[in-house]
């Protein structure tokens, strides 16, 4: 019989916890989790899931106003922000029950509330004490404000989700893929949109034709990209929100929205009382084997702030799982992982960017086109598709695809897995592509460096 009273205990009821806690318990551990908010973490509660739902909603704005040029007639259309929120809540409700539902049926037990860590094996629920041989710390992490005067009256993704009303002037702050998303759901639902940027460009980090590609394609569908502009403070008048600017303007708006950045939840959990090593922003540091600086706890997903994606952290989860209790020691695989951006038009990404690839491999091939879509040709939308491979010149092993335009992820999802394989230009070459598709492009790009 274990000293403790549950062989793995989990502190944190997404995606990556629910995962390891299904998978350790499938190996014979006794599992435990502790979840003080609602199961399913923040993609499934305030996240991914019901982003896209908004994302989906917003779209068809766009769909009414390109449906006239393939002759249908479809009159005045008119949107019901709480409609809209009621059916989004109904499915999160749903979804948060099947997670629950597949904890509780693998055998592990719940708890509901917040967990801290008395010592390396005790975990304090509402301050009743609880021991186990391995402590799982996956809390995710939160949205934060920047740190200027007003920044009380500002709303978060978080809050973003449960607006009474839809403000009909927003500015959104944030170049990442947050704040892009979030201002083309706006956008889409008939707010005036401002979207604030302090730095040279948006999508920070990613390919840097990407980034000038969909900057431009937010400016045309309606949205007001500022770039090198933040907002300096922010006060409440009688017609709503007053921001001021860096270039010494201000806007009178209905809210102001923080995408700034995300920190891990770690604060309060008694991490630094049992020596669990964390490093600036917060964020359990992790070897490769999500093992933090105490032998028997271990972190995964966001609050290790590695890469902050819900696929990753359930990977991480599981080879965490098979490791500690499946005896079969794995690393979770953190190369070539695919990404999406759900602004409109979305953005998909796997592998090396342009600039990354000439750093790793010295000398490389670029694939790039830039062309209209079929479907613009009779809805007369300004649109344009960037599409671009990025090719170890040695090898032609091709080693970064990217894509701006329509459905991008569900494009970019089939390109990873040529990726992942180490398939080179020539395996893409020697692909028959799918005709009339965007996706067909990918496989018949033939010249260098042309756009």
């Amino acid at each position: 019989m274990s000293q403790y009273d549950f062989d793995l205990f989990v502190i944190g009821g997404g995606s990556g916890g629910v995962r390891a806690g299904r998978i350790a318990a499938s190996h014979g551990a006794r599992v435990a989790v502790a979840e003080e908010y609602r199961y399913g973490g923040t993609c499934v509660i305030r996240g991914c899931v019901p982003k896209k739902l908004l994302v989906y909603g917003s779209e068809f704005s766009h769909a009414f106003k390109d449906a006239a040029g393939f002759g249908w007639s479809v009159g005045e259309s008119r949107f019901d922000w709480t409609a809209m929120i009621a059916a989004k809540d109904k499915e999160i409700g749903r979804l948060e029950k099947i997670y629950r539902g597949l904890f509780e049926n693998a055998g592990a037990k719940t708890f509901d509330g917040r967990a801290t860590l008395k010592d390396a094996h005790t975990v304090l629920i509402n301050d009743k004490p609880v021991t186990a041989g391995t402590i799982l710390i996956a809390t995710g992490g939160h949205p934060v404000k920047p740190s200027i005067p007003g920044a009380e009256l500002m709303i978060t993704s978080n809050e973003a989700f449960h607006l009474k009303e839809m403000p009909k002037r927003i500015i959104v702050i944030g170049g990442g893929y947050i704040a892009c998303e979030f201002a083309g759901i706006f956008n889409g639902f008939g707010a005036k949109v401002t979207q604030l940027y302090r730095g040279e460009q948006i999508l920070r980090g990613f390919d840097h034709d990407v980034r000038s590609h969909l900057a431009g394609e937010l400016v045309k569908s309606g949205i007001d990209l500022k770039l090198k502009t933040d907002v300096t403070r922010i006060e409440k008048v009688a017609g709503g929100l007053l921001a001021h600017l860096t270039d010494g303007s201000s806007m009178e708006v209905d809210a102001v929205m923080a995408a700034t950045g995300r920190k891990p939840n770690t604060d309060g959990l008694g991490l630094e009382a049992v020596g669990v090593e964390t490093d600036a922003d917060g964020a359990v540091v992790v070897d490769e084997y999500s093992r933090s600086s105490v032998e028997n706890i271990y972190a995964v997903g966001d609050v290790t702030n590695r890469i902050n994606l819900t696929p990753v952290a359930i990977r991480e989860g599981h080879a965490f799982a098979d490791t500690v209790f499946g005896n079969k020691p794995r690393k979770a695989d953190h190369n070539d992982v695919p990404a999406a951006v759900f602004s409109q038009p979305s953005v998909g990404t796997v592998g090396l960017s342009e600039e990354d690839a000439r750093k790793a491999y010295g000398e490389v091939d670029i694939y790039r086109t830039i062309f209209r879509p079929m479907k613009a040709t009779l809805s007369g939308r300004d649109e344009r598709i960037l599409m671009k491979l990025v090719v170890d010149a040695k090898t032609d092993r091709v080693v970064g695809a990217h894509m701006v335009g329509h459905e991008a992820g569900e494009i970019i999802q089939g390109i990873a897995i040529a990726i992942k394989a180490k398939a080179t230009k020539a395996d893409f070459d020697a692909t028959v592509g799918i005709h009339p598709t965007a996706a067909e492009e990918f496989v018949t790009l033939r010249e260098k460096g042309k756009a």
